[in-house]
């Protein structure tokens, strides 16, 4: 799980990266805003990567998914990305613990059918 959910997190580390760029061009909004605002989710999505597999990590990820989603009131192009990042982190974080289900299994049958060394 933590291979899939940390892409989707550095995916997300450049889109709202990008995204920042495009907010800058809006004259109600001070640069520094922007970049302070950009900057945290910024650095939220590559401290996420490292600590998603500890207990609510994929709820800190979900969060991260409805900001960037909300995002989209600053940004319009948001609204439609929130969606598809939050949809690829539904992925990651379902399919990534169905492989660490199949790892388990897969270890737990190669430890069984392991000869004892008497």
């Amino acid at each position: 799980m933590r291979t899939l959910c940390s892409s989707t997190l550095i995916g997300e580390f450049f889109i709202i990266g990008f995204a920042g760029l495009v907010a800058m061009k809006d004259e109600d909004l001070s640069t520094a805003t922007v970049w302070t605002v950009s900057g945290i989710a910024m650095f939220l999505c590559l401290a996420l990567c490292g600590v998603i597999t500890r207990p609510g990590g994929v709820a800190l990820g979900w969060v991260l998914q409805i900001a960037l989603i909300a995002s989209g009131f600053v940004v319009p192009t948001m609204f439609f990305l929130g969606v598809v990042f939050a949809a690829l982190w539904w992925a990651s974080v379902h399919y990534g613990r169905k492989v660490d289900e199949a790892k388990a299994r897969f270890a737990a049958q190669a430890d069984s059918t392991t000869p004892d060394a008497a």
